[in-house]
């Protein structure tokens, strides 16, 4: 048949990846405060004696680690085989869903399950030539399902390599992000604004987490900011990310940063134009745009000193 790699996968369709998985520690305060202060959450409803976790939370209660779970079915493995054995070699993330069904409160002991729910036709895209696969995890406390997670993947065969170099991979855009997204694109950082109480809110979101109110408007930040926190990243080569501004190679290292804007807001965004390890907690940053092709258009930052000279 035409795709009788298609075929096989199909057939992991409803087959567990894994089974009765427990989360490695109780939902708890510590993760939570944790969480609101990297994502600038200020609402009431997390914190004092009737806390509940942030419902975005909800996949954190089920992460491994690096030790990883147990009850890891055999299906999973084998499925991944299977496509690294094609020569599907490479995996990127395409998005996620989440269903809620109640809070999640400290001291809720959190169990899973997680299913492989589908697999798509093979596909072709801009990275390569593969299929896009989605799990489905049903997250308890007790016998109760208190929400339900959806994680979609595509591993693919990376596009032949040649002298051109593939493109970055594209930012998701979507209703509730397009219009930072088209601020970018005229050079323009927008940060929403409510207009209930005047909150200023990043990453952009379809309501006020500090009042609940849908509606909101823009103001445009200034550029200026200062590191808040960053982080080192190591991976293997990668030629979409071969860049001076980060290292000579791919494989090298290059920092990620957590930046407080002038404004109050944070976000996250690259450190360009110094060396990964001369950048530090505290370092004033100015914002600059850098254009990485024809479409692609991002917000970046690098150190004042260097951008006075």
């Amino acid at each position: 048949m035409d795709d009788e790699l298609g075929a096989r996968l199909k057939s992991y369709e409803g087959r567990a990846a894994t089974l009765t998985g427990k989360g490695r520690d109780p939902v708890n305060l510590p993760m939570i405060r944790h969480w609101c202060e990297a994502m600038g959450d200020t609402s009431p409803a997390y914190t004092g004696p009737c806390a509940i976790a942030p419902p975005t939370m909800l996949q954190a209660w089920t992460m491994g680690g690096l030790a990883g779970h147990e009850g890891r079915a055999a299906a999973h493995d084998e499925m991944f085989a299977l496509l690294e054995e094609a020569g599907c070699t490479s995996i990127v993330a395409t998005d996620c869903e989440q269903e809620y069904l109640r809070p999640l409160r400290p001291g809720d002991e959190v169990t899973f399950d997680t299913v492989i729910e589908s697999v798509s036709p093979r596909k072709t895209t801009k990275l390569g030539t593969g299929y896009f696969i989605t799990t489905r995890t049903d997250v308890r406390v007790g016998p109760d399902v208190v929400g339900t997670h959806r994680f979609r993947v595509l591993k693919y065969a990376p596009a032949g390599a040649g002298p051109k170099r593939p493109p970055r991979p594209r930012p998701v855009v979507n209703r509730d992000n397009a219009g930072f997204w088209e601020g970018v694109g005229r050079h323009r950082l927008l940060i929403q604004r409510c207009t209930a109480c005047a909150a200023l809110r990043f990453p952009w979101l379809p309501g006020c987490n500090a009042c609940g109110s849908p509606d909101w408007d823009t103001v445009e930040a200034g550029g200026e900011g200062t590191v808040y926190s960053y982080v080192v990243m190591h991976h293997p080569p990668f030629p979409a990310f071969t860049a001076s501004e980060h290292a000579a190679d791919a494989a090298g290292p290059y920092a990620v940063a957590l930046i407080e804007l002038a404004e109050g807001v944070r976000m996250i965004s690259g450190v360009v134009g110094v060396p990964y390890d001369k950048v530090r907690v505290g370092m004033p940053v100015r914002l600059e745009f850098r254009s990485y092709d024809d479409e692609l258009v991002l917000p970046v930052f690098r150190p004042c000193e260097e951008a006075a000279v």
